[in-house]
């Protein structure tokens, strides 16, 4: 791995940052599917819409958990010359590439409340959940390590912190970047 300059982004402000355009998009569809009453009726649809929620949020949160923490104990320190990207960039670049994905969910999302009445928007509030708890989940073990989680930003396919391009990640002192453990926004 060169050590010339690069341009860092918090691997836990990844994460999070799909966490609340699949929440808030997720909740509205599925209060519009409960007004629809669907093919299976609004109790059927809602009683399954939950239990997808709670599937779908446990499987987003732990899906690649094993490669998150092998690359963080692998992590290198970041150097001198690196360049820590905000979190508001960060967040920015991953909403920009992903919103037709995220307007396409929403849209079937309503779509399929003539099927089951709100149960996709469960579904895709139960991905913003997953993506939450494991942006939580990464900053406990950011707390724990003492160490903050950086990626490449040449190497985050697709908003993907854990991809395949991904060879390592770097560390910095908790105090870097404007971000908190978790990727929340730093409390002044």
């Amino acid at each position: 791995m060169g050590r010339g300059a690069q341009s860092l982004a918090r691997v836990a402000v990844i994460v999070r940052a799909g966490a609340a355009p699949l929440w808030w998009p997720g909740l509205l569809a599925a209060a519009i599917g409960a007004l629809v009453p669907g093919l299976t009726g609004r109790r059927i649809g809602l009683l399954a819409g939950a239990a997808l929620f709670l599937v779908t949020a446990a499987v987003v949160a732990l899906v690649r958990g094993r490669r998150y923490a092998e690359l963080a104990r692998g992590a290198t320190r970041a150097g001198r010359s690196d360049f820590l990207q905000d979190r508001a960039v960060t967040v920015r670049n991953w909403r920009r590439g992903h919103r037709w994905w995220l307007l396409g969910a929403f849209l079937v999302a309503v779509a399929s409340a003539f099927l089951l009445p709100g149960a996709g928007g469960m579904v895709l509030a139960g991905a913003g959940a997953g993506l939450w708890i494991k942006a939580v989940r990464i900053g406990q073990r950011e707390r724990r390590d003492d160490t903050l989680y950086w990626v490449r930003t040449d190497w985050v396919e697709r908003g993907r912190p854990a991809g395949k391009r991904v060879k390592g990640y770097r560390t910095t002192g908790p105090m870097a970047g404007d971000a908190a453990p978790g990727g929340a926004r730093r409390r002044r």
